[in-house]
């Protein structure tokens, strides 16, 4: 596998975007030098700088764009896993989006009535390439959530993949990974959505207009237990 199309701009990772290169210039460090300590740094910056949630999401393609993630300053895994990835690219470091199904052990009530169940359909992460070889990071859950629902925040040192809490605080199953759909250059966007829509239809929400490129109102901080 070649790093080169992993390093490229594309419709949704648009490292090129000054959003984009705003915010890591914002956020990186400036002992940062490495490549690995410039990875570790923006992984933080994502993971605890843009909140995570997932009711009311903006799924449409322009809701997904890094650059637009910037600007509204939250998201779900994937508009998180986007911007991260699209961080790593531009400063020259091979990344690419990994989906994958998983079973999430704690959701709430509400969320599992709305999935339809404990398993969640093209949950995101991100591949990167360091020192010669590929990690996987979950810059996903911020730390005050993972306070809220009584799991560890999940770490990231540059050298290990850094996958979602299999426990909780309690020893209780949290996440498992199910599926891995694969790695790529770009979002899939058309197959994403379409796999989202049909396997958790009561999740989105229509429009004004009609369309139903926005998820379901709510908050996962005040569904906390």
């Amino acid at each position: 596998m070649t790093p080169e199309p992993a390093l490229a701009a594309t419709e949704f990772i648009d490292h090129h975007s000054p959003e984009v290169r705003a915010f890591v210039r914002d956020t990186l460090p400036a002992g940062a030098t490495t490549p690995t300590e410039r990875a570790v740094a923006l992984y933080y910056a994502v993971r605890d700088g843009i909140h995570y949630e997932v009711y009311g999401a903006d799924l449409s393609r322009a809701g997904l764009r890094a650059s637009q993630v910037v600007r509204t300053g939250s998201g779900m895994c994937l508009h998180k896993s986007v911007l991260y990835t699209a961080g790593l690219r531009s400063l020259g470091i091979p990344a690419r989006l990994v989906l994958t199904d998983v079973r999430n052990h704690l959701a709430s009530e509400r969320l599992k009535r709305l999935l339809g169940g404990d398993v969640f359909h093209q949950h995101a992460l991100t591949s990167v390439r360091l020192e010669g070889r590929w990690v996987k990071a979950t810059p996903v859950f911020n730390k005050t959530l993972c306070r809220l629902y009584r799991m560890a925040p999940l770490d990231f040192d540059g050298t290990a993949d850094s996958l979602h809490h299999p426990f909780d605080l309690k020893g209780r199953r949290q996440m498992e990974f199910l599926r891995e759909h694969g790695a790529f250059d770009d979002l899939p966007y058309e197959w994403l959505i379409a796999d989202l829509r049909a396997a958790h239809p009561g999740l989105f929400q229509d429009g004004p207009d009609g369309s139903r490129d926005r998820l379901a109102r709510g908050s996962l901080v005040g569904e906390a237990v």
